[in-house]
Parts: structure tokens; sequence; C-alpha cells
């Protein structure tokens, strides 16, 4: 897998955050599933090709913890972001996305709609 750092640029992070880059089926249908947990300093990001709401939704099914989760539309720019709740079955952001980006819960407020976000290396 390879990894990027996650820069926001309208507001910077309190701590540097490193992302495994999702970009390939097995890669997405993994995830964070069967993980004992995750880092504040990690997470990982799901690239589809085009904004969508279906292709970027999410599930939490043999999630072992809840996590923070920013949408981010072709633009880079934050579309919606929540804490997803391990075991619920789905979850869609409220605008069209291509990015997916799954962090620690606490670092969910790092981030706000409308934030103009940098995923570097990409």
């Amino acid at each position: 897998m390879r990894f990027t750092e996650i820069i926001n640029k309208s507001a910077p992070l309190a701590s540097p955050l490193k992302a495994g880059i999702c970009d390939s089926f097995l890669y997405k249908l993994r995830g964070l599933m069967f993980r004992p947990s995750i880092a504040p300093t990690e997470g990982l990001i799901f690239i589809e090709k085009q904004d969508s709401k279906i292709n970027s939704s999410i599930h939490m099914f043999f999630m072992n913890f809840d996590i923070g989760v920013v949408w981010l539309n072709h633009n880079l720019e934050v579309a919606d972001l929540l804490i997803a709740r391990k075991w619920k079955p789905a979850y869609f952001p409220s605008q069209p996305a291509c990015y997916t980006l799954e962090i620690h819960p606490s670092r969910l407020i790092e981030f706000h709609v409308g934030d103009s976000i940098a995923i570097k290396n990409e």
C-alpha cells in the first residue's frame, strides 16, 4: 500500500496525518475492517473516479471502533463529515464526493465543510 500526507490548507492540522491510499478493489474492500484500532496520526483515503454519493458510501460491518469520515469532492474540498459508528450498515455523504478519508474520530474537529485539502504525493 502506498501512503500520502493529508494537509488541510484552510486550517493547519494539529499533527501530521498519514493515510494509506485505497485505489484498488482489494484495498477498498478491506479498508479498516478487522483492525483492533486506528492511531490518531493515521488513516485511509479511498479514491473514486468521479463525485458520487453511492460510490463514496461506506459500511461499518466488522469494525471494532468508530471512525471519523471526511468526504472530499473532485476539487479536494470537504463536502461532508461525520462520526461513523461501528457495525452501522451504511453511511452516505450529503453531497457527492470522490475521496473518502477515514481517520481517528478525535481528528474530525480539524476539518470543516468547505475546507481545502491537499493530498501530498498522490
